[in-house]
């Protein structure tokens, strides 16, 4: 027993090492460079240890902004995907017809380029000197007036990047549903048939606490993946988006790294270290909530 132990850890380590040397050490890295004031990464030199980048950064109005979009993001697409995302996947559970067709049509999104789908996106919303765009013309056939969605006012912008995200995070969603629909055993379903349960209650007391793991997971990693957003909004306002007012908490960082404001790495990693202490906290309130509300 005490030889298999020791050969559980060797085959370990590869694993071990490459979490260490990929992961462990930059986020140590990134800490102590969060507190380094004035840190030249030519020189390697700084003049000082505090809190001043944490203090630059929270005053700062593009992170300020950058916050704010990525929590509305983050408010919007994860609920609102991962319920459309439930009610789609139960809808194709129920087909038995071209089941497999319908479900490789819903994941085609998944495989696109996201550059590609923001084009797309584009070609549907932005004003041109030509065309008011596919979605505007449909507004305005409906009575409405044209809004310019791309380089118009702020929650014209957002609505644009939410509908962006859900589309693009929607086909993974549905896929992981479709195979936890699937697993439940169809006796539950049976048994409650023959006592005259409607589906609705079928659904809210079988259906859902059997998948309640399932969908905790893709609450959990969409909240992770909603907070590291950033190629989305690229792909729809260009790689200069505080200009665009649409910049996230990524985009951010980039930008003090590499952006036009580059060349600050200790403002850059005190805000990689807000973002990391932002989404380790929602992830810990996540786990305590899901003791309650998800039943393995």
């Amino acid at each position: 027993m005490e030889k298999n132990n020791h050969k559980g850890w060797l085959y370990l380590i590869p694993a071990l090492v490459f979490l260490g040397v990929f992961m462990l050490y930059p986020l140590i890295d990134v800490f102590i460079y969060s507190f380094e004031e004035g840190y030249n990464s030519a020189s390697m030199t700084y003049y000082g240890v505090g809190l001043y980048n944490y203090s630059y950064v929270l005053r700062d109005p593009y992170f300020l902004q950058a916050l704010k979009n990525t929590f509305l993001l983050v408010i919007i697409t994860v609920p609102l995907s991962t319920g459309l995302a439930l009610l789609i996947s139960v809808a194709l559970s129920s087909i038995q017809k071209l089941k497999n067709l319908y479900q490789t049509i819903f994941f085609l999104p998944y495989v696109t380029n996201t550059l590609a789908v923001g084009l797309v996106f584009m070609i549907l919303f932005k004003k041109t000197a030509y065309s008011d765009g596919l979605i505007n013309l449909l507004i305005e056939a409906f009575g409405g007036s044209a809004v310019d969605f791309m380089e118009g006012p702020y929650w014209a912008k957002m609505t644009v990047l939410c509908i962006y995200t859900i589309w693009i995070v929607l086909p993974f969603k549905i896929l992981i549903l479709t195979s936890a629909l699937a697993s439940v055993n169809p006796v539950y379903y049976n048994a409650a048939r023959v006592d005259g349960t409607s589906a609705f209650r079928i659904f809210r007391k079988i259906t859902l606490p059997l998948i309640s793991p399932t969908v905790f997971y893709l609450f959990v990693t969409g909240f992770i993946g909603a907070f590291k957003a950033y190629s989305d909004a690229v792909a729809l306002f260009g790689v200069n988006l505080n200009v665009a007012g649409m910049n996230t908490m990524v985009g951010y960082v980039y930008d003090m790294l590499y952006g036009n404001s580059g060349g600050y790495p200790s403002y850059a990693s005190a805000a990689a270290i807000i973002l990391f202490a932002i989404v380790l906290t929602i992830t810990c309130i996540n786990l305590l909530v899901s003791k309650k509300h998800v039943h393995y």
